[in-house]
């Protein structure tokens, strides 16, 4: 794999005026140059499949299943519903009818923002690169492109191959680290997608605001998973584990700690280990390099080990590491307490912490008190169970009985809440969130008729005339609403049920009476 060749510092400004340019020129005001550079993007991925499999080995140990069922398939799913749906997408739209406004002939243009910016990161370097490339070429977008200097092998073959197969007046990438990136948030943009961690996140959005400029932010955070007792607990186990363990646990909406029933935890306890012995029957090391990928850099891999040195916690299984091959194996802990070294910030690594607690209360209690997760996770197949959770809690996304897997759920935002991001993409909503909606109208003369009053001099006349467009209310509330009492349906139907037996068997008894009598 070659190395990493950064770009000139100087040839940024210029890379930004040509893409500026290739905005200008209108190229992709034409829905179908959108759909030939789409589908351009699709034959990237395709033509070039085991090339990006080879390179997120190189970068991250990535077995291929991984390679592909995570970031190669699911790029080109993503490029060919954007390539199908464009068309839709762009396509002006009307409002709702209003009686007040219809004949000024209303609608909503989709147009392109402009000249935008990605800065994709290192744990899914072709996904979170492709995938919002493509909302933003749907929408008519020029697009420069920074992929992480942390995975050096993917990035190298995106500069390779970008220009390649699309049009450089549109599309570019810049490679390098901080003063590269420091000088690409120096330019004016007209949307940024930033996918990483909350300090940088911090400094991009300190960046736009000198232009004003929009931005999404994508930043992770501890996603929680709560545990019911009467969840299916063989199917909990193994998903939650792979969950953890895929990617080596850098995963932004992996399951970063679990919070289970003190009473229960020595029974999931012995689930998660038997899913454990399932996954790796000698060792996940010794099931390179097709079973597990190994941590990016040495200074993460030494960032998680010093996170399990320090535990509290008890392991239950793993805790092997090997520095020179940056291993950590998938380790499960248990009886951590909410203030260890685990609990103290993201984890991104094969680490899954076991908090006992005493009911889902706690656990709610737990969740709350700290920052809004990018995904919450509930294991249950209580349908009231699951909806305490999620209505009395935050995140980024709810799931239910799976993990990991929600980002690419067709018709689904992904996106996070408070301190793990805001803004949403993939599908329709990548598209959206590179879009402008330009509202529009087209007033005939005529309608000076009803709405002339609005001109000067103002008079009591004009003020009545006005006064009439005020809308009516409903009757003024009396005070708030009381508490409705919300019985299960089933209930509803046992309690009809019982006063029908009831009646039926009083008169079934009146007419036994009349016939003795």
């Amino acid at each position: 794999m070659p190395e990493l060749a950064y770009t000139p510092i100087e040839e940024i400004d210029k890379i930004h005026g040509e893409l500026r340019a290739g905005y200008q020129s209108g190229k992709l005001k034409s829905i179908a140059y959108r759909k030939y550079q789409l589908l351009q993007l699709a034959y990237l991925m395709k033509d070039n499949s085991k090339r990006f499999e080879e390179a997120l080995l190189a970068d991250l140990g990535r077995p291929s299943l991984e390679a592909h069922f995570l970031e190669i398939s699911t790029s080109i799913g993503e490029i060919k519903t954007a390539y199908s749906s464009v068309e839709k997408w762009a396509k002006p739209e009307k409002p709702a009818l209003s009686l007040n406004f219809t004949v000024m002939r209303p609608v909503i243009y989709k147009e392109a923002k402009g000249v935008v910016l990605i800065i994709s990161p290192f744990n899914y370097p072709v996904w979170l690169t492709i995938c919002p490339l493509a909302g933003a070429l749907a929408a008519g977008n020029s697009v420069l492109l920074k992929p992480s200097e942390l995975t050096p092998a993917t990035s190298s073959l995106l500069a390779e191959l970008i220009p390649k197969y699309l049009d450089s007046d549109l599309v570019r990438v810049v490679n390098g680290a901080i003063p590269e990136s420091t000088k690409l948030l120096s330019l004016p943009w007209d949307h940024i997608m930033y996918t990483g961690g909350f300090r940088v996140g911090q400094i991009v959005a300190t960046a736009a605001a000198k232009y004003l400029t929009p931005v999404t932010l994508e930043l992770g955070g501890k996603s929680p998973v709560i545990i019911d007792p009467e969840c299916d607990l063989a199917t909990a186990a193994r998903r939650i584990l792979w969950g953890k363990v895929v990617n080596a646990g850098q995963t932004c909406v992996a399951p970063d700690y679990i919070l289970v029933p003190r009473s229960f935890q020595d029974k999931f306890v012995e689930a998660l280990k038997t899913a454990y012995e399932s996954f790796y029957p000698t060792s996940a090391e010794a099931s390179s390099p097709q079973a597990y990928s190994r941590i990016v850099t040495p200074q993460a891999f030494n960032r998680i080990k010093g996170l399990l040195d320090n535990t509290k916690g008890t392991i239950i299984a793993g805790g092997e590491t090997d520095e020179a091959t940056k291993y950590i194996a998938p380790t499960l802990i248990k009886d951590v307490k909410g203030d260890d070294s685990l609990m103290r910030e993201e984890i991104f690594g094969p680490l899954l912490p076991i908090v006992p607690v005493e009911d889902v209360d706690e656990a709610i209690a737990f969740v709350n008190a700290r920052d809004h997760p990018l995904a919450l996770y509930v294991f249950s197949q209580n349908a009231e169970f699951k909806a305490k959770v999620f209505n009395s809690t935050q995140s980024g996304a709810a799931v239910a009985n799976e993990v990991v897997i929600h980002p690419g759920a067709e018709g689904l935002p992904f996106g996070g809440v408070g301190p793990s991001g805001y803004g949403a993409h993939t599908g329709k909503f990548t598209f959206d969130t590179f879009t402008h909606m330009r509202s529009s109208l087209d007033s005939p003369s005529w309608i000076d008729k009803i709405i002339g009053f609005r001109y000067p001099p103002y008079t009591d006349s004009k003020l009545k005339a006005a006064l009439k467009l005020l809308p009516s209310l409903p009757a003024r509330p009396t005070g708030p609403p009381a508490e409705i009492a919300r019985t299960k349906w089933w209930g509803k139907w046992f309690y009809l049920a019982l006063a029908v037996a009831v009646v039926g068997g009083l008169t079934q008894r009146l007419k036994t009476l009349g016939g003795s009598s």
